[in-house]
C-alpha cells in the first residue's frame, strides 16, 4: 500500500499524519483506505485516548484528486462511489469512536480536506491556513459529510455561501464563523493540538465517548428521545468506575484518576 499517512501513538494520543505534501495530501483511494485503517486502529487500541489528525507541508488536505478522477474515464462514477464509501466509513469511525479527535490544520483545507476538518470534534488552525469548499467550481456537489456538518456549524445562509460561491476563508474568519476552535501562529499548530489532546487523554474515555454520541444524536433526535438517552447515559456512567471516581475526586478536592 502506498503510504499516504502514518500513525504514531504517544502519551495516550494517536497522531494520524497525512504525508503526501508534494500532492497536497489528496483524498484518493489509497488515502481513504489508510484513513479507515488508522481510524479502526485508534478505536481498537486501548492505549489511544485522544486522536490528532494533521498534514505535512503547506496543505492540510486539498481534497479529491481531480487528475485521478479524470484518469478514470468512463469508470469515474464507479470509482468515486468506492472512494466516497470508504471515506465516509472512516469519517463515521472517527465520529463514533470514544477518543476525541482534534484537527491540527497546518495549511489549506479544500474540498474533501475541508470536509475532513469539519468532521473532527475540535479543530486548531495555523494562522496561514485557508478554507474553501471548492466542489461546485469543479461541477461537483459536496461529500465527506460536509452537507451534514456545515450548516450546523455556520448556519444555513453561510453554508450555502461556502458551498455555492466557494468563498475562501482565512483562519481568523474560520474562527469567527465557528469552523475552528483556535488559531495559533504557524509552526505551533501541532504543539497546541498535542497539548489539548494530552489533556483529553487524561480524562474519562467512557464519558468522552458518551458525550460525543449524545451530541451527534442531538442533531436529529426529538427533545424527548434525546433527554431519555441523556438520562440513561448519565445514570449508567454514574454507577461506573469513572463516574464514582470523578464524584469522589470532586468531593475530596483532588484530581481524578480515570481508568475507563
Amino acid at each position: 500500500m502506498t503510504e499516504h499517512m502514518r500513525l504514531t501513538v504517544e502519551d495516550g494520543v494517536g497522531v494520524i499524519t497525512l504525508c503526501r505534501p508534494e500532492e497536497g495530501n489528496p483524498v484518493v483511494h489509497d488515502m481513504v483506505r489508510e484513513l479507515l485503517d488508522y481510524a479502526i486502529a485508534c478505536d481498537d487500541d486501548p492505549a489511544v485516548r485522544a486522536v490528532v489528525l494533521t498534514g505535512t507541508g503547506p496543505m492540510f488536505c486539498v481534497g479529491g484528486g481531480l487528475k485521478d478522477f479524470h484518469q478514470q474515464g468512463d469508470e469515474v462514477s464507479r470509482h468515486l462511489h468506492l472512494v466516497t464509501t470508504i471515506f465516509h466509513a472512516a469519517i463515521a469511525k472517527l465520529n463514533r469512536m470514544a477518543p476525541p479527535v482534534i484537527a491540527a490544520i497546518n495549511g489549506t483545507a479544500a474540498g474533501g480536506g475541508f470536509s475532513l476538518a469539519l468532521t473532527t470534534d475540535l479543530a486548531i488552525a495555523a494562522e496561514s491556513a485557508k478554507f474553501t469548499m471548492a466542489y461546485t467550481k469543479a461541477g461537483l456537489p459536496p461529500d465527506g459529510s460536509s452537507s451534514f456538518y456545515l450548516s450546523r456549524l455556520v448556519g444555513m445562509r453561510r453554508a450555502k455561501e461556502l458551498a455555492l460561491l466557494n468563498t475562501v476563508l482565512s483562519a481568523r474568519e474560520a474562527l469567527d464563523w465557528g469552523l475552528v476552535n483556535r488559531v495559533v501562529p504557524d509552526g505551533q499548530v501541532i504543539d497546541a493540538a498535542m497539548e489539548m489532546a494530552r489533556a483529553l487523554a487524561s480524562g474519562s474515555l467512557v464519558a468522552h465517548g458518551e458525550t460525543k454520541r449524545l451530541i451527534l444524536a442531538g442533531a436529529t433526535e426529538s427533545l424527548e428521545s434525546q433527554m431519555e438517552m441523556e438520562s440513561r447515559a448519565i445514570s449508567t456512567l454514574a454507577g461506573g468506575q469513572d463516574g464514582r471516581e470523578g464524584v469522589a475526586a470532586f468531593i475530596e478536592k483532588r484530581p481524578p484518576r480515570f481508568t475507563g
